[in-house]
């Protein structure tokens, strides 16, 4: 009985099945790619966000959290929706109300805010305290941000819905962008956020 194992070359020859040497560098090619699409081997990263809401208190988060992703070297999208699109609309964004009423932090009783003309006060309270902090305006970071490569997109059906004029819209803005769009980009950031 021979327990004599070699491990010497078989001298058969390879299976038709068996793919090329050619096919199988190319196929490591192609998944070497897919992996780098995936992984983004260039170094960017993405960030998504959406922009619901137009008052002055929830401009401000999508707008310095894209300028500051920005600054650190992020790929930025910013799809505005709804009443989104007051912060980039050139003359609603300068004139954002706050709401009084709902906010737990204000310091006004519900009670009170909703009496006529308190969304003023309190709208005017706070631009007292951007101004005293002298913290940039909507259009200032707006302005920054585009200059940082920052794209703002505007849903095109919302502008459809609320007959927005798109050159309104800040220099800049991409407008007819549709929710498939803003899904796409979504998928492929890194970090999604909703505002």
């Amino acid at each position: 009985m021979s327990t004599d194992t070699s491990d010497a070359p078989s001298d058969e020859a390879p299976s038709d099945d068996a793919p090329s040497r050619a096919e199988l560098a190319a196929r490591v090619d192609e998944l070497e790619d897919a992996l780098a699409d995936a992984t983004n081997e260039d170094g960017t990263k993405k960030m998504s966000i959406i922009a619901t809401k137009g008052t002055l208190d929830m401009a401000y988060p999508p707008l310095i959290l894209a300028s500051t992703a920005a600054a650190f070297g992020y790929d930025v999208t910013v799809f505005h929706t709804f009443w989104g699109l007051e912060i980039l609309h050139e003359e609603r964004s300068k004139n954002l109300k706050l709401s009084s009423v709902g906010n737990p932090n204000m310091p006004v009783p519900n009670a009170v805010a909703a009496l006529p003309g308190m969304d003023r006060v309190t709208t005017k309270m706070m631009e007292k305290k951007i101004e005293d902090n002298d913290t940039a305006s909507i259009e200032e970071l707006l302005e920054t941000s585009l200059d940082m490569g920052v794209e703002f997109q505007a849903c095109q059906m919302t502008i459809d819905l609320m007959d927005y004029d798109e050159s309104d819209f800040y220099d800049g803005v991409t407008t007819g962008v549709g929710a498939a769009t803003a899904l796409e980009d979504m998928a492929d950031a890194d970090i999604q956020l909703l505002v």
